[in-house]
């Protein structure tokens, strides 16, 4: 056997054990992927979101079969943590790996709603001009004057305000097909309207159907049955 015969005998082996170890590489590494992510969807299941978000980040890769997880990322930082910051960063990287995803036009809604969020929270002339962020304060304070009104007028009738209650809910879930939702721990009245019209911009219809029994919008009640139109 001559010398370049073995030469090429052990470079053929060699490709092959290379080829094989990259495979088995794979496997192993797709096998990880999976699990983390089933036992991520397990802990978001269960209401244990911050393992959830440590779980979903630990299969993150730069592979376009990440742009999932940055969309589960995404709702969790959105709907479950108050973090618009930290859902706008999965949000954009949700486009970046999958600019014509499934969720492409949701994501791209949900940015804009929370870019004015972020606005809000960090509001100050370094962030928003000044006109800005008074217009910001205006609203919020009107919104607290009609909210503080609404909650005196339940008060001064709360027996004949429970019975309106009652009845209001009563019509209400018969005008909308009798659908009604029990809010969970973590839910906010976007996340409800993500869960039953697969967008978070129709949760003022679910506060219109319900204003009679949520007082306050930003702190809804565990346990309360809520119509959904």
């Amino acid at each position: 056997m001559t010398n370049h015969y073995r030469i090429a005998i052990a470079s053929v082996s060699l490709s092959i054990f290379v080829a094989c170890a990259f495979t088995g590489c794979d496997r192993l590494m797709s096998s990880r992927y999976a699990q983390l992510v089933q036992d991520a969807d397990g802990k978001s299941a269960q209401g244990d979101f911050e393992r959830a978000i440590n779980l979903y980040e630990a299969a993150l890769d730069d592979s376009p079969r990440c742009a999932e997880i940055h969309y589960k990322l995404a709702l969790l930082y959105d709907d479950k943590m108050n973090d618009p910051l930290g859902a706008l960063h999965h949000f954009r990287r949700y486009l970046a790996l999958s600019p014509n995803g499934s969720h492409a036009n949701d994501v791209k809604n949900s940015m804009k709603r929370d870019e004015v969020a972020a606005l809000t929270t960090l509001s100050g002339d370094s962030v928003v001009t000044r006109a800005e962020a008074a217009r910001l304060r205006n609203e919020n304070l009107n919104l607290h004057k009609e909210l503080e009104a609404r909650a005196g007028t339940l008060r001064s009738g709360s027996e004949k305000s429970k019975a309106s209650d009652a009845s209001s809910t009563k019509n209400a879930s018969k005008k909308s097909g009798g659908r009604t939702y029990i809010v969970q721990s973590g839910d906010t009245l976007a996340s409800i309207s993500r869960k039953f019209y697969k967008s978070p911009r129709r949760w003022e219809t679910i506060l219109n159907a319900n204003k009679e029994s949520i007082h306050n919008p930003e702190n809804l009640k565990v346990g309360q049955t809520l119509v959904i139109p």
